[in-house]
């Protein structure tokens, strides 16, 4: 999709920049990807309890993925039955 120059500069868009389309009832609204990111970022500085580096949570994801799959030697948690 091609902006308007007069949008792209209104909204801080340069070159290729990428930007999120939502759709609400019956209205679109561009936010440019940036700022949602800024966002999320706020928002877990904000709520986040103890800090945390992807290293550590890319090692819990795989942790619960391998304990989904039932092996009983995976590190992390595991699945109690009832």
């Amino acid at each position: 999709m091609v902006l308007p120059l007069s949008v792209r500069k209104a909204m801080g868009l340069h070159g290729e920049a990428k930007v999120i389309l939502t759709i609400e009832d019956d209205e679109v609204r561009l936010s440019p990807i940036a700022r949602g990111v800024s966002r999320a970022q706020a928002l877990y500085r904000e709520h986040a309890k103890t800090v945390r580096t992807t290293d550590d949570f890319l090692s819990d994801r795989k942790a619960e993925a391998l304990a989904d799959t039932g092996d009983a030697d995976a590190p992390g948690p595991k699945k109690v039955s009832r």
